[in-house]
């Protein structure tokens, strides 16, 4: 029980603060929170495709475009905007999103024979055409996307609970529940429940098998390895994480744009699995956070940095050009100095050697010189030489 609470205590303690920050923080910082749970889950999806299986994906932003559109139009009602009629099935808003993240992991397992056939460079370029396809899609298809102008995202409805802002919210311990601070404890649920999943597939059989392919793929087929099929099911479980990513960011935008799902978004989540440490939860998670948090950080605090100018400036660096600067020089710096990325950095800080420890005082006072371990060379030499 004593070598567990180490390990135990630091993630017990992050959800205690992630659980009382909604009473504490503004809604800066819930928004940017709720970006970061969401940028998370997708993170994880990926780095079960590209971490454990070794199989390079860029196309993570056409799937978190499906289970973001698909959500809309599953729970939205047909309305007219703009002259343009958009189409909706009104479906109740729990029963949208659960089957929003079943096609986008249907959309993963139709492009899964890809993942099948296809591994390094050339899953990778396959991949990424997803992306060009999905902003043509996305831009073409006006009655269910909206065109370039998007779609109102209609909000979850949970047990009456509607997680958006209402004129008159529910005041907690003084603090006035608003969208934001619902749809916070929403994407805690999400994210837990996320990270809970991909560790116990990652402690399972099939993770041992997906990182038997990544590593020795010849080895795993030879031992009955049906590598076409551990292939195709990580990318589409990587898929169903990208939408349940999808929907969470729909809900805290509001409105879905088809800008926002282009190949910066895709480039964004290959940069967080690399920071954070490839093949692991935890690593995707605080590449997530590194990556998502940056830009909103250089927004607000632009003025306060050097060469950052503020949004709308004609001179010095915008925040997300910024932002995008220092993660790809934190990307080069991993793939250079830190193979494990943030994850592994920070394993290094634990285990640091313990300071010498101080010499034994010697029981008739002759000094205070450290006890050396007598050393041990043919068997029994250490007896006979006290028999002497």
């Amino acid at each position: 029980m004593s070598e567990r609470l180490p390990r135990v205590l630091p993630p017990a303690a992050g959800l205690a603060v992630m659980l009382a920050l909604p009473f504490y923080a503004g809604s800066f910082w819930l928004q940017a929170g709720l970006f970061a749970m969401a940028a998370a889950i997708g993170a994880i999806g990926l780095n079960l495709l590209t971490g454990a299986a070794g199989q390079l994906s860029l196309g993570h932003a056409f799937f978190l475009a499906v289970g973001a559109y698909s959500y809309v139009w599953l729970a939205a009602e047909p309305e007219t905007v703009s002259g343009h009629e958009l189409t909706g099935l009104a479906l109740p808003t729990p029963v949208a999103a659960v089957a929003a993240v079943g096609i986008a992991g249907l959309a993963g397992g139709l492009c899964a024979p890809l993942a099948g056939r296809l591994k390094g460079a050339s899953l990778g370029v396959a991949t990424l055409a997803l992306v060009f396809a999905g902003q043509h899609v996305l831009f073409r298809a006006e009655p269910l996307t909206g065109g370039v102008n998007g779609r109102g995202v209609p909000p979850m409805e949970l047990f009456g609970l509607r997680l958006t802002d209402v004129p008159q919210p529910a005041v907690i311990l003084g603090v006035p529940f608003g969208g934001l601070e619902r749809l916070w404890y929403l994407g805690l649920a999400l994210l837990v429940a996320a990270a809970w999943f991909a560790r116990g597939v990652l402690r399972s059989r099939p993770g041992r098998a997906l990182n038997t392919i990544r590593d020795h793929e010849i080895a795993a087929g030879a031992l009955g390895v049906p590598v076409a099929r551990y292939r195709a099911g990580a990318f589409a479980l990587s898929s169903m994480y990208a939408g349940v990513a999808g929907v969470l960011l729909a809900l805290v935008f509001q409105r879905t744009v088809p800008d926002y799902f282009g190949l910066a978004l895709a480039l964004d989540y290959l940069a967080m699995i690399v920071i954070g440490g490839l093949g692991s939860v935890g690593g995707a998670v605080l590449g997530a956070v590194f990556v998502s948090m940056l830009p909103s950080l250089l927004t607000r605090y632009g003025d306060a940095i050097p060469l950052v100018a503020e949004p709308g400036a004609a001179s010095g660096l915008a925040p997300a050009e910024a932002a995008r600067l220092l993660y790809g020089a934190a990307f080069i710096a991993v793939l250079l100095f830190l193979p494990g990325g943030l994850l592994g950095l920070a394993a290094r800080v634990r285990r640091r050697p313990a300071l010498p420890s101080p010499r034994r005082a010697d029981p008739l006072g002759r000094g205070g010189a450290a006890e050396t371990p007598p050393a041990i060379g043919h068997a029994g030499q250490e007896t006979e030489e006290r028999t002497v």
